[in-house]
């Protein structure tokens, strides 16, 4: 009897020893580095329309091998470049990120700010002042860095200042990006004290300032000039020149496709120096590339171009993984690819086809809005400003005359909703106390720290135009279509048609590397 007590004990220390090889081996499996690639204004008709040009060790590899999700999409509109990068790194939405865009108003001074503007942090390399305050949630960086007690590297590369810092976040070792005015890879004291000296004689060596003058875009593939998806009869199949320079060489070319090489050397170069992906604690590195139109031209002024940015794309994907390939091994690395999910909308004449269109004044509404105001509660400056498509009230009247905003939003509305071109207005008080499937994406969009108190919705094909500040914007309700990619680290090749959003990428990295989502987060992870 004792003989069996004995072994059952053994069997259970042996059991218990086994198990915890077990849980020590496990870390074996999480991916020593997570490459997050959020391509700007990427589109599926133009990636797959270009697959004849590609190779086969770029978007090739991963489409074919790696796990496509075709039917990916925003759980918020509008959308641009910085509200697109927030969603990605905080798995939510403006709401509780409060990034609404690259640009809001302040309501203290009325004037717009930038996301990342942050006059506390002077810049590195640059005269830009930024930091990630603005962003109200934990990034998946952050998290990261949470859980490896600050030792898991984090950092991020991107052509613009919004999306190097948004997706960064609060606790990244760096962010960098190319400044407008010199070209040299910058950042912000925010993060570091000093500049690394791999980064200044990165800068120093292949510095932007130090080539561009010498640097002509044109086309990579032999075969840019007889082959095209688009149909133009316009179309000129002489292949382009071009050279930058002037003042606004530099941000010309970080509107090219010669921008993306920049990005992909740096990033090979930050991995090098700085041993990311070279021992068991997860490392992550966030990059930004580009795939909007050339300098913002419509795209019947630079389709050659937007064919040869895909297929320098390519090439660049191709760089990265096979540096990753050799020196950090394909089954230790997690790359996961999406697109930020808006096209810029180039201004159609759609008058002149007979299809139904117009004007929406923001400055000639908030003229009437006081006005009707003015006739019910006595005259006064009840509307303080207007900015895109929101109107701002005047709460400091408003509280003076003892009016709540309840009612001053509700009589707004009532006011607008008349007026040709609009199909809905919505209140803030109505954004923040009701949620339907309706009215789920604009409140998805909406923050009450960023956002006017009257958010207006005009007719697809209608255009905004603020006669105060000569801005004009057109509304389009048309979907962009891109995927979400996964590949590395074991994932399975597999393609599936089901809707998913992007804000599934960061719970689905945190569950990767087993550490907690962001703290905004309240989606699923993809599988």
């Amino acid at each position: 009897m004792r003989n069996r007590h004995l072994y059952i004990t053994l069997l259970a220390i042996l059991g218990i020893s086994l198990e915890t090889v077990a849980v020590e081996a496990q870390p074996g499996n999480v991916p020593r580095l997570v490459v997050s690639i959020a391509i700007d204004q990427l589109r599926s008709d133009y990636l797959d329309a270009f697959m004849p040009l590609y190779s086969d060790g770029g978007l090739k590899r991963l489409l074919n091998e790696g796990k496509v999700y075709v039917n990916a999409s925003y759980s918020f509109a509008p959308i641009d470049r910085a509200s697109a990068i927030a969603a990605i790194s905080s798995g939510t939405t403006p709401y509780y990120n409060s990034i609404v865009g690259s640009r809001w108003l302040s309501r203290e001074t009325l004037r717009p700010v930038g996301c990342v503007n942050d006059s506390q942090f002077p810049g590195i390399l640059t005269s830009d002042m930024a930091s990630p305050s603005g962003l109200l949630s934990s990034t998946i960086g952050d998290e990261l860095k949470m859980a490896t007690g600050g030792k898991g590297y984090v950092y991020s590369i991107a052509p613009f200042q919004d999306a190097a810092v948004l997706s960064a976040g609060h606790a990244a070792d760096a962010a960098f990006w190319i400044d407008d005015a010199f070209g040299n890879w910058c950042s912000s004291s925010y993060y570091l004290k000093n500049v690394p000296d791999w980064l200044k004689a990165y800068n120093n060596l292949h510095g932007l300032n130090n080539k561009i003058s010498t640097t002509t875009w044109e086309p990579l593939h032999e075969l840019s000039g007889s082959f095209n998806y688009f149909l133009q009869t316009s179309y000129n199949d002489k292949p382009f020149k071009h050279k930058f320079s002037g003042d606004q060489r530099f941000i010309d070319y970080k509107e090219s496709a010669l921008v993306n090489s920049e990005v992909t050397d740096l990033a090979l170069q930050c991995m090098g120096s700085t041993g990311m992906g070279n021992d068991r604690v997860t490392d992550l590195l966030c990059l930004t590339f580009y795939a909007g139109n050339y300098g913002q031209k419509r795209m019947t002024d630079c389709q050659m171009e937007l064919q040869d940015t895909y297929v320098r794309l390519d090439r660049e994907i191709s760089k990265l993984l096979a540096y990753t390939d050799r020196f950090i091994g394909n089954d230790n690395v997690l790359y996961v690819l999406t697109s930020t999910g808006y096209s810029q909308v180039e201004e159609a004449d759609y008058a002149s086809f007979r299809i139904p269109t117009g004007t929406f004044f923001m400055s000639r509404t908030a003229s009437l809005m006081n006005m009707y105001l003015g006739a019910i509660w006595g005259q006064g400056n009840y509307v303080e400003t207007t900015f895109h498509n929101q109107i701002f009230l005047n709460h400091k009247l408003l509280e003076t005359k003892k009016i709540s905003i309840s009612e001053a939003t509700s009589r707004a509305q009532e006011i607008v909703a008349m007026m040709a071109g609009v199909r809905n207005v919505y209140t803030s008080l109505q954004l923040l106390t009701s949620q339907n499937s309706h009215t789920e994406k604009i409140r998805n969009a909406f923050n009450p720290q960023r956002c006017g108190d009257i958010i207006i919705e005009v007719a697809p094909g209608w255009k905004i135009f603020n006669e105060d500040t000569q801005q004009s914007e057109i509304s389009l309700a048309s979907f962009i279509q891109f995927p979400i990619i996964i590949y590395g680290a074991g994932t399975k090749a597999e393609r599936t048609p089901a809707k998913v959003t992007t804000d599934r990428i960061a719970p689905t990295i945190a569950r990767s590397i087993r550490i907690r989502a962001p703290n905004a987060c309240s989606s699923e992870p993809l599988f």
